[in-house]
């Protein structure tokens, strides 16, 4: 039997957009560059979001994934922080009813 694994999160997360509008403006607001570059599955972020709750997938400040070289930018990361915060921000301001 065949089973699917690596389900395409797009699917799911095109139908909030304004999840992404909240990533990007949370990323200006941390000082960087929002950048989207679409992935096709295989992540946690997948899985949730097949789960019922749509969660598209942010950086993490690394790069060379999965290699010998592969590493993390300690300042990077800390953009990455402020950016959770600013994301956490953006949804405790909108409306209940909006959500």
């Amino acid at each position: 039997m065949i089973t699917q694994t690596y389900r395409n999160m797009a699917e799911v997360v095109e139908k909030c957009p304004f999840m992404i509008d909240i990533a990007k403006e949370a990323v200006r607001a941390a000082g960087g560059d929002p950048f989207i570059a679409p992935i096709r599955g295989g992540t946690d972020g997948a899985n949730l979001s097949f789960m019922g709750l749509p969660c598209p997938n942010l950086g993490t400040a690394s790069h060379n994934h999965h290699g010998r070289l592969e590493f993390a930018c300690a300042d990077d990361m800390e953009l990455v922080v402020v950016t959770l915060v600013k994301i956490a921000e953006a949804y405790a301001s909108i409306d209940k009813r909006q959500r």
